[in-house]
């Protein structure tokens, strides 16, 4: 299969690429500024946040492949902090990434599978794509806009033989969380006292997290199957259990728990 895949350089992206060019795949992979090269996988020079680098990647591909088989969305950001305290650049700049960046590159990906037949899209969304997290209000509303944007792309394309998949991972140990832009003004830790430990608990619970290759194998198992599920929540079994338990108890009685969780 021909696969294309956006963010490599590091984390999710570079697992994924190495896995699945392993497994025989043809991969390509977008990056703003690699140092290092992946044997056997295509390198693509560009920026999600600007469209004319999307429609450029997708060209290449389909210039020397012919076809687009399988596209996983995975470039993307965090901003942490207080919401109150967040500029509103922060806030353009979470959609602009994790939204938009999908966004545009399947305003290009999705013709090109439509005309050839079909295909797989996976885009990645995140736990905090199902339940707002404290102090990364940004964040999970980036990733509630692609959960929103997937549910309803894949009934309108699912004539067209192409699939949906969205991937919910947990924490990870992966660079995301020293790449994280948090607030840090004194402001904001006065106002919100609880804000600093939270944000250890954030920060011990991703460097503690599954390892990339083990979302890697999923991935690899997942792009195979003839008919993949809607949704993968790609976590520990404490954290999926979360997820089943916002989707089972009383709003009020969740908020609780996960306050209670992030030491509020």
């Amino acid at each position: 299969m021909v696969i294309l895949i956006t963010g490599i350089t590091s984390g999710f992206g570079k697992a994924m690429a190495e896995r699945l060019s392993a497994d025989g795949h043809t991969v390509y992979g977008t990056h703003r500024s690699a140092r290092e090269f992946l044997p056997g996988v295509r390198y693509i020079r560009a920026d999600v946040c600007r469209e004319e680098d999307c429609k450029a990647a997708v060209d290449e591909v389909l210039e020397k492949e012919g076809r687009i088989d399988v596209f996983i969305n995975n470039a993307g950001m965090g901003i942490g902090g207080p919401l109150e305290f967040c500029s509103l650049e922060d806030a353009q700049r979470q959609m602009d990434v994790n939204w938009m960046g999908m966004v545009r590159c399947l305003h290009y990906v999705l013709p090109a599978m439509r005309r050839q037949g079909g295909g797989k899209i996976l885009c990645f969304s995140s736990i905090g794509g199902l339940m707002g997290l404290p102090f990364q209000g940004l964040y999970s509303a980036s990733k509630f806009a692609i959960e929103g944007y997937c549910e309803a792309l894949r009934l309108e394309v699912q004539g067209f033989g192409i699939q949906v998949v969205v991937i919910e991972p947990g924490d990870f140990a992966t660079q995301f969380t020293a790449q994280r832009k948090s607030v840090s003004s004194e402001e904001a830790h006065a106002v919100y006292r609880r804000y600093a430990d939270s944000l250890k608990s954030i920060e011990k619970d991703e460097t503690g997290g599954l390892k990339p290759a083990y979302l890697a194998g999923k991935i690899s198992r997942i792009i195979r199957k003839k008919r993949p599920a809607y949704h993968y929540v790609i976590a520990t079994l404490e954290q999926r259990l979360s997820v089943t338990l916002k989707a089972i108890l009383p709003p009020c009685l969740f908020a609780k728990i996960l306050g209670s969780y992030y030491k509020l």
